[in-house]
């Protein structure tokens, strides 16, 4: 049995390409997506670790207790901590750490390096081990930097020049006074690093005379641990926490593996996607291969060959198959993991230096994968086979599906299909974190039925193109005969792009109905002309407001300040706004009470309002960072949404008593309202900072449509696997269809057919198979576009449907060009088969 089913593997070799061209697909992208992250993830924890060579035990603030009314915050590390800690035996030195966002622009104005990773600091000393000069010198005074080499290289700098930069808003113009080397990873992954000296960084960093972290190197022959004991006993453990170096960079290594961790889950669900729809044709082609065996296996059934020994011979040509797929697979998944890396690096994110990794679980990941899937599908037309009765399959009277059979199948996938459908429906009604469980529980129950009950939906679906096709006279009309011919197959066949064209559609209808919701967010909500931040989002400079509002041209303007407190022992987050011009700048309905902001009065979303209790009137006490309280007063409730929320108050009541004033956005209104002059003006004023983005509502809407052109092409990028692996499917099938119908097609041949026509029928009968699974895609598509934008909708009143007809009438006209495409050379075989012969096939 064993050489039978290897002889069998070499007899069908086109075919089992496109089987192994298939499985080869899905393993590739599971393999390579492994090999790409275990890659990415080595090379960051290896720079990490190096990053920290120099710090034997770190020494960081500790959160104070939040219990009670106290603002919880992080103390002070101090001068006096610092020389203690480089004063405890076993310390070589101590190392006082500053830093924050600081961003470089190049010589044309440009931002370099990533919004989070361009990050400044402290150079410590003459000579500063973490970073290594390579030319200049060391920075003194606020008009010196040191630029990191690769940042110097990508922005054109070098040493004497000078360069603009921001930490949080105003612009900076030291010169270069050198260039260093690092390990660390934000440069490593694209970012750029500017190195001042302690006093100006403490300055610039608003750390005047104090540190982020205190940094301890060991003299030799102390041991970590033994540094860390007595760092404990000499500074004060209720403000501070020691870790060390080892702990540091085991902790850095776990986050960089976490972070990789959704990004694999990510890539994987898609390669999955790809196995699932290669399932489809694996089964196809089995049960093509063993229909055309079932003499043959009868045979073997007559002579002595058990049922299990016939299934047996199947799931051995499957496992053939399944690991020369996945050795294949495994093959390209390591090209597919090396050209990932290379692509990240064309978009500007260079990545850290390291070997690609190739571990044994991919491997072993690979194989299983490859192996598995293709006995899986193969079983069932193994099974299938040895239950045909020899003596029925000598005689050529295959085993049909049983009226029993077929009522049972379809009775089940109504059940799945109408619990899918239910379930869905019913979680539109539910709040978006206890629905999210049901919607999917009902995706899952409602493609199932769909897939169960596709056999039965082909006939009327496809009948409903016969107007069509009658155009295309006898081809036409034979087209449409042979595609409803064997049903499960057509089934099978246009499951397979179903999928795919489900979760397209689907995310496109979300993406689209979620950018107009958001349009409508940022019109109803501003009234302002612009909206000021920083690139990253990280704090303003107060200096940044009153810069905006000495602006010609601006009417009226407010800081968003934000600030922690505590009502009621709840940390709460409050805004402090301009309450003169607070109401002028937005447009936020109100639902009880007055829209007033100033002195002791205060406007509260209404999510708040109903957390707390309070009504238009309501008297509360907020307790601040400087440890004083406030009572406030209920003016109005509005309505909130994901652009404003929350307690608004005055910031002439909130600022003092803020330590480090900062804000989170300035809204702006000017006089001419947004043109190009305007926006020019308001940027000048701010010094043409690379950092500060100044954005009216259609930048702000354009910025999150962005977001969503890049996850959509992601998504579609991802999903092509699938489709490509539906190509193959709807090649299998015409290529069983014309197997099959060899003998009919040489009779049509001799009575007149000719070689056109015979291609046209073909390719109609591929066409009319992808549109059907085309059309239950995009319907799907639709439905659960619309069920996830109800549920999104609970927690954003602006959402509606937005049915983007254009990209759907491109997603059915994708479905028809897979099927041209796939039909080309199935429909060559068929026109070329000799008459005489086809005409002798059994």
């Amino acid at each position: 049995m064993f050489r039978t089913a290897l002889r069998n593997v070499l007899a069908h070799k086109a075919r089992l390409l496109m089987t192994v061209l298939a499985v080869m697909l899905g393993v590739a992208f599971v393999s390579g997506t492994l090999v790409f992250t275990n890659t990415i993830s080595d090379a960051f924890q290896n720079s990490s670790a190096k990053g920290f060579d120099q710090v034997d035990v770190a020494v960081v603030p500790k959160y104070q207790d939040s219990a009670g009314d106290k603002v919880g915050k992080l103390p002070d590390l101090t001068q006096d901590m610092l020389d203690k800690a480089a004063g405890v035996p076993g310390a070589a030195s101590a190392t006082g750490v500053v830093g924050g966002f600081t961003a470089v622009a190049d010589k044309h104005g440009k931002l370099v390096g990533g919004n989070w990773q361009s990050r400044g600091g402290n150079y410590w000393g003459t000579k500063d081990a973490r970073y290594p000069l390579t030319s200049g010198h060391a920075p003194h005074g606020a008009n010196e930097v040191l630029l990191d080499a690769k940042t110097a290289q990508r922005a054109g700098y070098k040493v004497g020049d000078t360069v603009r930069l921001s930490v949080d808003g105003p612009v900076l113009t030291p010169t270069v006074a050198g260039v260093f080397t690092t390990d660390d990873g934000n440069v490593t992954a694209g970012g750029s690093l500017a190195l001042f000296d302690t006093p100006t960084a403490q300055k610039l960093f608003d750390k005047k005379g104090t540190y982020d972290e205190i940094d301890v190197k060991a003299k030799p022959g102390t041991g970590q641990a033994a540094l860390k004991d007595a760092l404990d006993k000499a500074l004060p453990t209720q403000k501070v926490k020691t870790t060390t170096g080892q702990k540091l960079a085991a902790d850095q290594a776990k986050a960089i593996a976490d972070s990789m961790s959704s990004m694999k889950q990510g890539l994987l669900v898609f390669a999955g996607i790809a196995l699932f729809v290669g399932t489809f044709i694996i089964a196809n082609t089995f049960t093509m291969l063993v229909a055309q065996r079932t003499k043959e296996l009868a045979l073997m059934r007559a002579v002595g060959a058990s049922r299990r020994q016939v299934t047996r011979s199947v799931l051995i040509e499957a496992f053939v198959v399944g690991a020369v797929a996945g050795v294949a697979g495994l093959a390209a998944g390591i090209g597919i993991g090396a050209g990932l890396r290379a692509l990240v690096g064309s978009f500007g994110a260079s990545m850290p230096d390291g070997p690609l990794v190739i571990s044994p679980g991919t491997v072993a990941a690979a194989l299983a994968v490859g192996i598995l899937i293709t006995m899986l599908a193969a079983w069932l037309p193994g099974r299938r086979a040895a239950r045909i009765p020899p003596v029925a399959a000598m005689n050529s009277v295959h085993a049909q599906a049983t009226t029993k059979s077929l009522v049972l199948r379809n009775t089940i996938g109504a059940l799945f299909t109408a619990a899918g459908a239910a379930v869905t429906v019913a979680a539109t009604s539910m709040d978006a974190s206890s629905g999210e469980a049901p919607m999917g529980l009902g995706a899952v129950l409602l493609i199932i039925g769909v897939f169960v009950l596709t056999p039965l939906l082909s006939r009327p679906l496809i009948a409903a193109a016969a107007p069509l096709l009658r155009a295309f006279g006898v081809s036409g009309k034979l087209a449409r005969q042979n595609s409803v011919r064997n049903p499960r197959r057509t089934a099978a066949t246009a499951s397979a792009l179903m999928i795919g064209l489900t979760l397209i559609t689907g995310m496109t209808v979300m993406a689209g109905s979620l950018q107009s919701s958001i349009d409508k967010m940022a019109a109803s909500a501003i009234r302002a002309d612009y909206v000021v931040s920083m690139a990253n989002h990280s704090p303003l400079s107060p200096d940044v407001a009153r810069k905006i509002a000495a602006t010609d041209g601006v009417s009226a303007s407010s800081p968003l300040r934000n600030a922690e407190s505590r009502i009621d022992g709840k940390t709460e987050f409050v805004t402090g706004v301009d309450g003169a011009s607070i109401a002028e700048l937005t447009d936020l309905k109100v639902d009880r009470g007055r829209f007033t902001v100033g002195g002791n009065d205060v406007v509260v979303d209404k999510d708040r309002a109903k957390e707390y209790g309070w009504t238009p009137g309501s008297h509360f006490t907020a307790h601040f960072e400087d440890g004083k309280a406030q009572t406030l007063t209920v003016a109005g409730i509005y309505d909130g949404n994901d652009m404003i929320r929350g307690i608004m108050l005055d910031d002439k009541v909130l600022t003092p008593h803020l330590r480090r004033p900062a804000d989170m956005q300035v809204m702006v209104k000017t006089v001419d309202g947004a043109s190009t002059a305007t926006k020019d003006r308001l940027a000048s004023a701010l010094g043409s900072n690379p950092a500060i983005k100044i954005q009216d509502k259609k930048d702000i809407s354009d910025d999150i449509a962005q977001m969503f052109t890049m996850m959509l092409n992601m998504v579609y990028g991802l999903l092509g696997m699938a489709v490509i692996v539906a190509v193959l499917g709807v090649i299998n099938t015409l290529a069983m269809s014309v197997f099959e119908r060899s003998q009919e097609i040489g009779m049509l041949r001799a009575i007149g057919l000719d070689r056109r026509s015979v291609k046209r029928m073909v390719r109609l009968e591929s066409l009319v198979i992808s549109l059907f699974g085309g059309v239950l895609g995009i319907g799907l598509g639709v439905f659960f576009g619309w069920a996830a934008g109800e549920l999104l909708g609970t927690t954003m009143p602006t959402y509606e449907l937005v049915l983007p007809w254009g990209r759907l009438a491109l997603f059915l006209l994708l479905a028809g060009v897979v099927g041209i495409l796939a039909a080309m050379w199935p429909a060559r075989r068929a026109a070329r088969l000799n008459m005489l012969t086809a005409i002798k096939a059994e």
